[in-house]
């Protein structure tokens, strides 16, 4: 059987690991056998499926800006504990020996990581025989400078089979994101968008039904949006429906008693399930990270996006304005969420067309992931 050894490392919140977890379930549904290596902090009810799972010690970044990286507890990641934990991390791969490493968003992202990844790439070259190298990407990466861009276009070109973009470029081109594209494209493979679990169509039950149901992920950088939302709600069209806040379990306790239910607002956990809320909802409103985002695509009538976005992380916001470009979402831009920024674009949503009237996304990405690294291995192996 075929080993794959896939690192990934989430820093705040936990949507990279989740969409990992959905990676390596396919994986090994597709005959191979799958370590997943984690390197953030670890997750509750994480679905691994028959995936091995380690973990290694834990690292986050310090703040929402994700420049600066601890340890769990908040002290620096000195010299000492970014050797052990490389040591740790190379030592594995030498001893799963695997036919496949699997490095999640490096080179395009995680250059906090270098300090571990570039003696990863080493040493995995030098296993006889040397595994297929893979990077796995979303839809869209974090604008960088020309010698950023430069730099992980010469990493991918040095030390990378191929690179897998979890996404369906006829509704987003990687281009757009990265400038680079040109120099890549060639080892470049789209597979589609990875989605956590079969979308909910024609639900089972009238959850949600003509709610308006506000989500933010994992939460960790939530409470804005939140507290936006409850202020809103009297300001919109949607006024007389129930107003449904899931808060994610990253809100910080503290964070989550500042928001204060009241008639027509109910304040409640991250459902399971969630695709069927948003199938019966009369609006969404959401953070725009990937997992979130294909979700709404595919399950919500009508949809806001309020990406969260730094000088630094981009991300959000890129794959918000693709969509809004097209026609497909109201965006509240970010650094101008207000009640009445968030009321507006909740009436732009509501008289806009609906998601449904937009051709499906292809959301096939993790079956076709392991198609492609089956006939990645099998290319490598006839020489």
């Amino acid at each position: 059987m075929r080993r794959v050894l896939f690192y990934v490392q989430h820093l705040l919140g936990i949507g990279h690991l989740r969409r990992a977890a959905v990676l390596a379930r396919a994986l090994v549904a597709g005959g191979f056998d799958v370590l997943l290596v984690s390197g953030g902090a670890p997750a509750a009810s994480l679905d691994l499926g028959r995936a091995r799972f380690h973990q290694l010690p834990p690292l986050r970044a310090v703040d929402e800006t994700l420049r600066d990286l601890c340890r769990l507890d908040g002290m620096p990641a000195d010299d000492a504990f970014c050797t052990a934990r490389t040591g740790e991390l190379l030592a594995l791969v030498r001893a799963e020996r695997p036919d496949i490493l699997i490095i999640e968003q490096f080179p395009f992202g995680r250059t906090r990581l270098r300090f571990e990844l570039l003696p990863l790439l080493e040493v995995a070259k030098t296993l006889s025989p040397s595994p297929v190298i893979v990077s796995s990407v979303r839809d869209v990466v974090r604008r960088a400078s020309p010698e950023r861009v430069a730099e992980a276009v010469s990493m991918v070109r040095a030390s990378f089979d191929a690179v897998l973009i979890h996404a369906d470029p006829a509704l987003v081109e990687f281009a757009r994101s990265f400038a680079g594209w040109n120099a890549i494209s060639e080892r470049a493979h789209f597979t589609g968008f990875v989605a956590e679990a079969d979308f909910v169509r024609s639900p089972v039950s009238n959850a949600g039904a003509d709610e308006v149901v506000v989500s933010v992920g994992g939460g960790a950088v939530g409470l804005p949006l939140l507290e936006a939302a409850i202020a809103a709600r009297p300001l919109t069209p949607l006024a007389s429906h129930l107003w449904r806040l899931l808060v994610g379990p990253n809100l910080r306790a503290t964070e989550r008693s500042r928001l204060a239910a009241r008639e027509g607002i109910i304040i409640e956990s991250a459902r399971t399930d969630f695709t069927t809320l948003l199938a019966n909802a009369t609006l969404s409103i959401s953070q725009a990270g990937y997992n979130t985002v294909v979700e709404t695509l595919n399950c919500a009538d009508r949809a806001v996006l309020v990406p969260f976005g730094t000088v630094r992380e981009t991300e959000q916001s890129d794959r918000a304005k693709v969509l809004a470009d097209r026609g497909m979402v109201a965006v509240v831009t970010p650094g101008t969420l207000s009640p009445d920024t968030l009321a507006d674009a909740v009436n732009r949503a509501m008289v806009g067309p609906s998601l449904r009237s937009f051709p499906a996304c292809d959301t096939n990405g993790a079956r076709k992931t392991a198609a492609l690294l089956r006939h990645l291995v099998e290319a490598r192996r006839r020489g």
